[in-house]
């Protein structure tokens, strides 16, 4: 699979000259299947197919389709803005040749009617007077659905969903694989919630093991930094070396350490990709990387 990084920072955007190398775009990563079946007018690592995340870096995604529409599939981890205000901003999505399945985590129950539909609880953040749309008003062929913690099948790919604690809201990590690689995705995790852990970044719990184990690539959130964890794990992340330590753990081959803080700088990134240069496994993402496994 190779697999496209368009967003990489958390929370907000971050425009500026002090975020240009690792990028500002907020949460997005687009997946395309290793087909076999090269195109020259679509940039190295093919069409993606599946995108996990729809935050602004989604409108990164545009480019890499080769002015054809977009058709697969968007698999939300959770609701914040940082994940879903790309949605009415993807050209390629929003146009009548597209066809877009969007999932998103199932719900808790908000009345005696039981948990509202997928489409319902995407159009609070997304419709007057908050948006000048709802998401019906997407052009193309959408489709909305909720996802329960389990196995599915999308776009060729077999998916892995569980359930990660987090602030505000159902959030969800996900295991890709095609077969013969896979990879993790936890963007959004706060491990401190279910208590301080042998290293005091919070425990590591079975749902993000099980999601990381053996494979051969986790993406995981690293919005803070060892020294700020007791002052703001509260507000729903971990420190970049519980992250490493889940990779080592769990034994997966590679870990990319994204959705960085909106104003951790360039430099700032510099120096934290430095911290851990001595091993060799972890990576600091930015976006536009470009990531075959």
């Amino acid at each position: 699979m190779h697999i496209h990084l368009c967003g990489v920072r958390g929370s907000t955007p971050a425009p500026g000259a002090e975020f240009v190398r690792y990028g500002g775009h907020t949460s997005c990563v687009a997946i395309a299947p290793d087909d076999g079946a090269p195109d020259e007018h679509v940039p190295a690592g093919g069409r993606p197919r599946l995108i996990l995340d729809a935050g602004t870096g989604l409108r990164q995604v545009t480019g890499l389709l080769g002015g054809a529409p977009f058709a697969g599939t968007i698999i939300l981890t959770h609701l914040h803005w940082d994940h879903v205000h790309g949605l009415p901003f993807f050209s390629a999505g929003d146009r009548d040749d597209a066809r877009v399945t969007l999932l998103l985590p199932e719900q808790e129950a908000q009345n005696e009617e039981g948990s509202a539909g997928a489409e319902e609880v995407l159009a609070r953040g997304m419709s007057p007077p908050h948006f000048p749309i709802t998401p019906a008003g997407l052009r193309g062929d959408w489709s909305f659905g909720s996802l329960a913690p389990g196995v599915f099948k999308a776009e060729g790919f077999t998916v892995e969903a569980r359930e990660v604690p987090h602030k505000g809201g159902r959030t969800f990590g996900y295991r890709v694989s095609d077969g013969h690689s896979a990879m993790a995705y936890i963007p959004d995790h706060c491990p401190t919630a279910l208590g301080p852990g042998p290293d005091g970044w919070g425990e590591y719990h079975p749902d993000a093991l099980a999601l990381a184990a053996d494979a051969d690539l986790l993406i995981h959130d690293a919005f803070l930094r060892p020294d700020e964890v007791a002052a703001e794990a509260s507000f729903g992340h971990p420190a970049a070396d519980y992250a490493v330590a889940l990779a080592h753990r769990a034994g997966a081959r590679r870990v990319l350490l994204t959705h960085h803080k909106p104003d951790r700088t360039d430099d700032a990134l510099d120096a934290l990709a430095t911290r851990f240069r001595p091993d060799p496994t972890v990576t600091v993402a930015a976006q536009g990387q470009l990531i075959d496994l």
